[in-house]
């Protein structure tokens, strides 16, 4: 018999969403631009969240910044090719803390794919699922729900789509 935790090896949650906006405006809405759509609700600090932030270079900090002037790390960028793709590293548990040990992160890869018309096609991709141990299957569960990343792009594409 297989452990959940094998059962995880593979098993990916994947959302995509395309907006009126080249894969440049695209990438720098996502990145640079993720406090002006990141929901105030998805954070893990202990206080209400002020500002979403990823660094734009291998080895940056994905992080919040909370009202009592704290910051929350909750990723770190592993790969960074703008504007067609970045992966970082899913530092939160399924109990919605922070996970210092990268071995233990899943991953999440967003693709930048220009479309003929001048759109672009936002690809999300999360896995490894199965670093979290026993609370992977939680995790999978969480991001691929109402609320996860089919709804995280929605709200990426409301901003992108308003243009320049």
């Amino acid at each position: 018999m297989t452990s959940t935790v094998e059962q995880l090896i593979g098993a990916t949650v994947c959302k995509s969403v395309t907006v009126k906006a080249g894969a440049e405006r695209a990438f720098q809405v996502f990145t640079a631009g993720i406090d002006s759509w990141w929901p105030r609700t998805h954070h893990i600090g202990k206080s209400p969240m002020t500002k979403a932030v990823i660094e734009g270079r291998v080895g940056g900090r994905c992080y919040s910044e909370q009202v009592d002037g704290s910051e929350c790390d909750w990723g770190q960028v592993l790969e960074w090719e703008p504007p067609r793709r970045f992966v970082l590293a899913w530092q939160i548990t399924h109990e919605w803390g922070y996970e210092p040990d990268l071995a233990k992160a899943s991953e999440v890869e967003v693709r930048f794919t220009p479309v003929a018309d001048g759109s672009t096609r936002v690809d999300v991709e999360h896995r490894h699922f199965e670093r979290h141990g026993a609370g992977g299957v939680a995790m999978k569960t969480a991001v691929d729900a109402p609320g996860g990343w089919g709804t995280i792009l929605e709200l990426f594409a409301a901003v992108a789509d308003k243009g320049e």
